[in-house]
């Protein structure tokens, strides 16, 4: 696929003739009977949450059709920007938190302004309504939320005389001593391109990944702070991983299946895909159910773990011909029937009224803890152009190939600050 750039973006989208007034550039965007795509990603949408947009939508307007149709993550900024300025657009996207401010700030999602207080208002999820707006306008309403915590195998832990960590420097030594009496198997979970779950070392040593001063930006991956998070990390790459230095986080619940893993550190909703019977398209084990314990990931000094805050907005494609359909279907998405099936399984609501559906398991206490003092990536609308850029897999992958930390740091803060501050 060609690379594209959200400078590019920005052009291909002006090009194009929107506008951040979000007027109806594609079409009448009235309710005549059409198909509505909706474009959702990966497979953290239940499909039981699928069925009932499809049915609950075609119901609603007979002899219209939804269609959903899945992307992958990987390459989404890309994908959206050429899709969302051409003729072929999909009527219903879905993006993720930090990639948002790349497209609502080029005008390429409809104004949701006006519809705001009917989508939930202030119920909404705060942090996922900043990142869906611009110039104090809303173009992308919150769709769910995830924060990411720690999956363990009992039986390991009991083998090892081990109960959940209180501090962060206690879950690395643990990582390292199921590492080092379980042959082949990761204390800790660690694939080198996995720079979401690489944040928390960063943050909990008091460093940050990019701040903004006077309109200018400046990546801090090399501040004294920062090195000594990422170097924890390399010692978690080192001592106590055997996930593959190049590898991603993608499908964490075939290694952790297989018994290759003590601890695993993933969204909330990875705990379906571990449970998920033998017979759905993405098989999961079921059988150890009983044997799964879950935790926040736990702080320096105790407490929960400044965690990535992972999760989704949804919007309107300024180029719909249809936008009153495709206005409808994102409203069944905000709905408290869907965003309930959303809870149900491990995914954050977009309203903070549902916290509740998330149950009082422990993953939902666990869930309570880490979204509590989870952080988001920096605010800046080029940030997705980072992302995509695959600088942050990348640096990651060579820390965890024993890379010389200060070094590769000092390269990469360069790199993003010429990305930041074009």
């Amino acid at each position: 696929m060609r690379k594209f750039s959200i400078v590019a973006a920005t052009a291909l989208v002006a090009a194009a003739g929107l506008v951040l007034s979000g007027c109806a550039a594609g079409g009448s965007g009235g309710s005549d009977k059409a198909e509505i795509r909706v474009w959702l990603n990966g497979t953290d949408t239940p499909k039981e949450a699928r069925e009932y947009l499809t049915k609950t939508f075609e119901k609603q307007h007979p002899g219209s059709t939804l269609k959903i149709e899945e992307q992958s993550w990987t390459g989404l900024v890309d994908k959206l920007t050429t899709a969302l300025s051409g003729s072929d657009s999909p009527d219903v996207v879905e993006v993720g938190n930090t990639q948002s401010p790349a497209f609502t700030t080029v005008g390429a999602f409809m104004d949701l302004s006006s519809k705001k207080k009917e989508l939930g208002g202030d119920d909404l999820l705060p942090g996922f309504v900043e990142a869906g707006s611009a110039d104090g306008k809303l173009y992308a309403a919150p769709y769910y939320s995830g924060a990411r915590l720690v999956f363990y195998r009992k039986d390991m832990f009991a083998a090892a005389g081990l109960e959940a960590p209180k501090t962060l420097d206690e879950y690395v030594a643990d990582g390292e001593k199921l590492a080092s009496a379980n042959a082949g198997v990761s204390g800790i979970y660690a694939p080198g391109k996995d720079w979401y779950n690489a944040l928390p070392y960063i943050w909990e040593n008091g460093g940050e990944i990019a701040t903004e001063k006077g309109g200018k930006w400046s990546s801090s991956f090399s501040s004294p702070e920062s090195i000594a998070g990422i170097e924890q990390l390399q010692q978690v790459y080192e001592k106590a991983s055997t996930a593959p230095k190049d590898g991603d986080e993608t499908n964490p619940q075939v290694p952790f299946c297989a018994n290759q893993v003590a601890q695993l550190s993933a969204p909330s909703w990875v705990k379906g895909s571990i449970l998920a019977p033998a017979d759905s398209d993405t098989p999961g084990c079921p059988d150890l159910e009983s044997n799964l314990g879950v935790f926040a990931l736990p702080g320096k000094d105790g407490g929960a773990a400044h965690v990535f805050a992972g999760g989704s907005n949804i919007a309107v494609s300024n180029k719909s011909a249809h936008k009153d359909l495709a206005y409808d279907a994102l409203k069944i998405m905000l709905s408290d029937d869907y965003q309930t099936i959303l809870g149900k399984n491990g995914l954050v609501p977009a309203k903070k009224s549902l916290a509740s559906t998330l149950g009082t398991d422990d993953v939902a206490k666990a869930i309570a803890e880490a979204a509590a003092n989870s952080k988001l990536t920096p605010a800046s609308p080029k940030w997705a152009d980072v992302e995509s850029s695959n600088l942050l897999q990348d640096f990651f992958s060579a820390v965890a190939q024993g890379g010389d930390v200060e070094s590769l740091a000092a390269d990469l803060d360069k790199k993003i600050d010429a990305i930041l501050n074009k």
